[in-house]
């Protein structure tokens, strides 16, 4: 599959995630993403989960 479902995970340390699809041959590395997460109320980075 070229556009897999992916995790991210808040690096928060929250453990709050949100649910994404990626294309694989354009993010070959894993994503990382500034985000918001409802928990600390604030934009932090998202880093992919397998």
């Amino acid at each position: 599959d070229v556009r897999p479902i992916i995790k991210m995970r808040s690096t928060a340390g929250t453990g709050y995630t949100y649910v994404t699809r990626k294309n694989r041959r354009n993010d070959p590395d894993r994503l990382v993403l500034m985000k918001y997460d409802p928990v600390v109320r604030k934009h932090v980075e998202f880093r992919e989960e397998r």
